[in-house]
């Protein structure tokens, strides 16, 4: 099964067409909930929830974005079967929300709780008919995209890392082609000996896509060959693409500047940002009297707990886009005098987190304030997480491409938060480098609502929170 691409973000199709299809399912379960409900209803009371087809589009969507909330079409969800429904269930329960939103500001599109229970009832059945028939084929060989590696030396290694079944788990690795490595690094039991031209190889043994892996290009690589296959109909990638599709980070380790320039994507233009900053505005406006109550019950519990006195809010400067410093405002988590022996990682368990700052940076509350530095044009609503200037000076020293991380506005949510854990230290910054990376090169409004929602999972699960 391949990935295909839209608007420059890799998206596996298995996961695509698995979307499509419950979207389908609910709005039939939808359609059959109301004919169930109003079977033996008089012909004006039929008559008064018509049409069902707004209606019915309204609560598939809701639940698959739901759904896609909560993780059940990514990659990386490695949960069995019991687990996913446990999502599925939390999924159904958190497309209430939205659904009771829009049932108040659109009663015209509210039918009864009566075909909504019925609607509900029928949808988890079809969900674990197609969940479960999904499992049982996504392991099956001939789903998979057969993949032919050339080269056996370090970059080539790398791909070994990453060949759990819940990595790329949609590929088989047919092989890695010897092509005159200096030194191999590869287990000697995945390396092919292909006699035969290249193209009878690709032929022969039904190889869907070549990655060219060699750490030198120089040295024994088959243009000829490999041009042949290409014209021939098989993809051909190189490493750090195959990566990014892959994994959805752009591998650092294997990284050089030519890439960087030559690859499709790092876009920019008035047009892109003016987009961007429409949506930032739209959706603040929206969120903002929503979130007032939870901001003001935050409030009052950090001002209870320090005593009724002490600062509720918290302002620390953070390095923005294109490298300019701004002021960050979060509801305090710490200690009044959490630095005063300077700035430090947040680290797991934390001491100098109070008991209020430790639930609301579990659930993520503590960054509700953020919405005002999105109103003020200081950060968007996704991007990669702001960092302090003392931490991006050290950084920028050690870590390749640091500060290019900074050419877009920084983000409440990111793409390196819905993919790794918390960062609190040189190490984790590197790791999430490779994933703020993907995100300049290949950002557009799809990736930011796909990040929005995925972040759903993310507070929801607690994963990452310090």
């Amino acid at each position: 099964m391949a990935t295909i691409r839209i608007f420059r973000h890799y998206i596996p199709t298995a996961f695509l067409y698995l979307a499509v299809l419950e979207g389908v399912f609910f709005f039939l379960a939808f359609e059959w909930a109301v004919a169930i409900r109003f079977w033996e209803s008089d012909p004006a009371t039929v008559a008064s929830v018509q049409p069902v087809w707004p209606k019915a589009i309204v609560f598939s969507l809701t639940l698959v974005l739901s759904m896609a909330g909560m993780g059940l079409y990514e990659r990386r969800t490695r949960d069995g079967f019991e687990g996913l429904l446990l999502r599925a269930m939390a999924s159904f329960a958190l497309s209430l929300v939205p659904l009771a939103v829009i049932f108040y500001l659109a009663p015209e599109l509210f039918l009864g709780r009566g075909a909504l229970a019925i609607a509900y009832s029928i949808s988890l059945l079809g969900l674990v008919l197609t969940r479960g028939l999904f499992l049982r084929l996504g392991d099956q060989s001939m789903l998979k995209r057969r993949v032919l590696v050339l080269g056996t030396g370090r970059k080539a290694a790398l791909i070994t890392r990453y060949r759990r079944s819940s990595d790329m788990r949609e590929l088989h690795l047919v092989g890695f082609a010897r092509m005159g490595d200096a030194e191999e690094q590869v287990d000697p039991e995945r390396i092919l000996e292909i006699d035969s031209p290249l193209a009878e190889y690709v032929t022969d043994h039904d190889i869907d896509e070549i990655v060219v892996a060699v750490d030198d290009r120089r040295r024994g690589l088959p243009v000829d060959e490999i041009l042949d296959c290409k014209m021939s109909g098989v993809d051909v990638v190189d490493l750090l693409s195959f990566f990014e599709r892959e994994l959805g980070k752009i591998k650092l380790d294997v990284l050089d500047p030519s890439w960087m320039f030559l690859s499709d994507g790092f876009r920019g233009g008035a047009v892109r940002a003016y987009l961007k900053r429409l949506f930032d505005l739209t959706l603040a406006l929206v969120l903002l009297p929503l979130l007032l109550p939870f901001m003001l019950v935050v409030a009052i519990a950090v001002f209870v707990e320090g005593g009724f006195r002490g600062p509720i809010l918290y302002r620390q400067v953070r390095v923005g886009e294109n490298g300019r410093p701004f002021r960050i405002v979060k509801f305090r988590s710490m200690r009044t005098d959490a630095e005063k022996d300077g700035a430090q990682w947040a680290s797991r368990n934390d001491a100098r987190v109070t008991r209020v700052g430790g639930i609301i940076r579990k659930v993520r509350l503590d960054e509700l304030p953020q919405i005002f530095n999105v109103l003020r044009g200081n950060m968007s609503f996704v991007g990669p997480r702001p960092e302090r200037p003392e931490f991006v000076e050290q950084l920028a020293e050690k870590i390749p491409y640091y500060n290019e991380r900074h050419r877009v506005k920084p983000g409440l949510t990111g793409w390196a938060q819905v993919c790794y854990q918390y960062g609190s230290s040189e190490e984790d910054a590197f790791e999430k480098l490779q994933y703020d990376l993907y995100y300049v090169k290949n950002y557009s409004l799809l990736l930011d609502l796909m990040i929005l929602v995925q972040t759903v999972e993310v507070v929801l699960m607690g994963k990452g929170a310090h």
